[in-house]
C-alpha cells in the first residue's frame, strides 16, 4: 500500500509560488521506520531463515529496521556498529531498540569499519558469528535500489521534484529510476565527504545496467556530518514542528527540510512546481527520566 502524500501550507514555499508535499514513508509500518522496509524487503525475499549481518552507525535507522524485521519475521540479526568507544557505554535509544528487538551488537573501531567490504574483514565477522546473509551499510545494494523504484512510481505525475535525505544513496538511486522522465530526484547528503554521487552512479549500474532517471545531490547541508546537529538545525526543526504539527527526526529529516527551505529562498524551483520531501523516519522518543527517590520526612522536633 502506498504511503500517504500530503500537502502542507508553508509560506516559505508559497511566496515562491511553490507547493510543498510530504511523502510520509515514516508511516509504512510502526516498527520499520521510514523507507528502510523498501530496501530490506528485496534482500529478505528468499526467506532462507539465515541470520542477517549488517552495518551502521550508532543512530542508524537501517539497524533499527533490520532488528525489527528480524523480530517480526523470526530470524536472528547482528549489527556491526561503527565506533568501538561505544562498547560498554549505556546504549542510546536507537541501539537500545535494536537490542530489545534481539539484535546482537558488535562494536568495531573506525578503521575496521571503513574496511568492512574487505573480504578478510567480512570473513572474520562470519567466522565469529557464523553463516549469515550480509546486507551492506544502510541496506544499499542493487536489490535495495530496485525495491525503491516503487517509491518513484508512487510519485509519478504528482510532483516535479522528489527529495530525500541520503546516507548511502540506495533510496535516491531507486527513487530516480521510478520517476517519470519529466520529474527529477534530489538527494540531500547527511554525511560529509562528497562520495554520494559516485555511490548512486555505482548502485544504478548494478541495479539498472546504467544511469536511470534525472537526479542530483546537494551536499551543503550536512551540519558537520552524520548524526551531527547544531542549535540552528534544532531551532529550525522545532519551528517546523510548531508550524505543521509534524515531529521532525533530526539525523535525516531535519536536514532534508532545512535544505528544501533554503533552496526555495534561493529560487531553485520553478514557480508553480510541486516539491515533495520524502519523510523517511520518526524521532526517537525521549527516554523517561530516572525516578528521583523522595526522602522520608524527618519527624518534627518533639514529636
Amino acid at each position: 500500500m502506498p504511503s500517504p502524500l500530503v500537502e502542507v501550507d508553508d509560506e516559505r514555499f508559497a511566496r515562491q509560488g511553490v507547493t510543498l508535499l510530504l511523502k510520509r514513508d515514516d508511516l509504512i509500518h510502526p516498527d520499520l521506520p521510514g523507507n528502510k522496509w523498501r530496501k530490506l524487503a528485496p534482500n529478505l525475499a528468499d526467506g532462507d531463515g539465515r541470520p542477517v549481518l549488517t552495518f551502521g552507525g550508532a543512530y542508524s535507522n537501517h539497524l533499527r529496521a533490520t532488528a525489527a524485521a528480524g523480530r517480526l519475521l523470526g530470524f536472528a540479526t547482528v549489527g556491526v556498529v561503527r565506533g568501538d568507544e561505544l562498547a560498554g557505554r549505556p546504549l542510546n535509544p536507537s541501539l537500545a531498540r535494536c537490542a530489545a528487538d534481539g539484535m546482537r551488537l558488535h562494536f568495531v573501531d573506525r578503521g575496521t569499519y571503513r574496511a568492512k567490504d574487505d573480504p578478510r574483514v567480512l570473513a572474520a565477522l562470519l567466522d565469529r558469528f557464523g553463516d549469515a546473509r550480509v546486507i551492506p551499510e544502510g541496506g544499499s545494494n542493487a536489490r535495495a535500489a530496485q525495491g525503491c523504484t516503487e517509491l518513484g512510481r508512487e510519485l509519478r505525475g504528482r510532483t516535479e521534484v522528489a527529495a530525500v535525505a541520503c546516507g548511502t544513496g540506495g533510496t535516491l538511486a531507486g527513487l530516480a529510476a521510478g520517476l517519470d522522465p519529466g520529474q527529477r530526484a534530489l538527494g540531500v547528503a547527511v554525511l560529509r565527504g562528497g562520495f554520494l554521487t559516485d555511490a548512486v552512479r555505482g548502485l544504478q549500474r548494478e541495479a539498472f545496467d546504467g544511469p536511470a532517471g534525472r537526479w542530483s545531490v546537494e551536499d551543503r547541508f550536512t551540519f558537520g556530518g552524520y548524526a551531527r546537529t547544531t542549535p540552528e538545525l534544532h531551532a529550525f526543526a522545532d519551528d517546523f514542528e510548531y508550524r505543521h504539527g509534524l515531529p521532525v527526526e533530526r539525523i535525516y529529516v531535519a536536514k532534508l527540510l532545512y535544505a528544501l527551505v533554503r533552496l526555495a529562498a534561493e529560487g531553485a524551483y520553478t514557480p508553480g512546481a510541486r516539491v515533495t520531501a520524502v519523510i523517511t523516519g520518526r524521532p526517537e522518543p525521549e527516554p523517561e527520566p530516572e525516578p528521583v527517590p523522595v526522602p522520608e520526612r524527618e519527624p518534627e522536633p518533639g514529636a
